[in-house]
């Protein structure tokens, strides 16, 4: 028989009764749940769910009144609490995120923007800098390979330079991916990724976040309103409605809940579990193919070089 403890070692986050107030308005109320390691778990629900509320308590930018969230960020390292710790703290216990509203540097560029995620991480400071340590120049020189590496694996190797602010609205949501990736997070948090992108720009997320997941065995939590991006990358999803835990299942149990449909429909239990019943399989991003597609343009691309040498 597993032991607690093993199980708890297979775990990023243990979240235990987790209640969060503002005033009078209860955000998250009694919210269990677990994430195992290596997994991507999405929690959905229709706005004003607590979703954000609980990304944000995940990663110190919220303090839950009740509960406790537990987190072990990287795969060998003990579990520590995060309630009251500073988001840079969560930060250096292996959780990065992402935000619903971008937040890069519009005026920096891309190689920038991914520096500054590198950077903090990094011993050197203001005074070595200045002083053009030895050292400091070696980590310069470091962040700068390391940079150029994540732009090529979110396929921004040619954007490297250009200003953050002029690139496409795709290409800024994998650039803050890549900032994310920058800090060495053992866990990834992306709030609405797909917020505002077109159907190809989705397709490209897709398969840059199983791809992130499978190579990296990078444990991803996804919060998204998009069903159709949930359904084809999620290994697992939690519901939230009205602050609470409702439904917690596979894409496909999820997708045939009564309880999750008439939350999303607004409809009685029974008018739920008929829409359930009938409503056709979802149509799914076929990531792999995605993957083809771009590896033989890569493959293009290093052949017309190679000729062009």
């Amino acid at each position: 028989m597993t032991s607690v403890a093993n199980k708890q070692a297979d775990r990023v986050f243990d979240i235990n009764h987790v209640t969060l107030r503002f005033g009078g308005v209860v955000s998250l109320n009694d919210v269990s749940m677990t994430m195992e390691r290596g997994e991507i778990l999405a929690v959905i629900g229709p706005n004003g769910a607590g979703k954000t509320s609980l990304f944000n308590s995940l990663t110190g930018v919220y303090t839950p009144q009740e509960g406790s969230i537990l987190v072990s960020g990287r795969p060998g390292e003990r579990f520590t609490s995060v309630i009251g710790k500073k988001t840079h703290i969560v930060n250096h216990l292996g959780v990065a995120r992402t935000f619903q509203n971008i937040r890069l540097f519009p005026a920096l560029t891309a190689i920038e923007n991914v520096k500054i995620g590198i950077e903090t991480r990094q011993k050197s400071g203001p005074l070595a800098a200045m002083f053009g340590m030895p050292w400091q120049r070696k980590e310069e020189r470091d962040s700068t390979a390391a940079a150029l590496a994540l732009l090529r694996e979110v396929r921004l190797t040619d954007r490297a330079n250009e200003l953050a602010g002029s690139l496409a609205y795709g290409e800024q949501r994998r650039l803050e991916i890549a900032r994310a990736l920058g800090t060495n997070p053992g866990v990834l948090l992306l709030d609405e990724p797909a917020a505002g992108t077109n159907p190809a720009e989705k397709r490209d997320l897709a398969e840059l976040i199983k791809r992130i997941n499978v190579e990296r065995n990078m444990s991803v939590l996804l919060i998204e309103h998009d069903m159709k991006l949930v359904m084809s990358i999620a290994d697992r999803i939690v519901v939230l409605n009205f602050g609470q835990k409702i439904a917690e299942g596979t894409p496909q149990e999820i997708q045939r809940d009564p309880t999750v449909v008439a939350a999303y429909l607004g409809t009685s239990a029974e008018d739920a579990a008929d829409a359930a019943e009938h409503q056709p399989e979802m149509h799914l991003i076929d990531t792999d193919a995605v993957a083809q597609e771009q590896a033989d343009e890569d493959e293009s691309r290093r052949e017309q070089e190679t000729g062009n040498e």
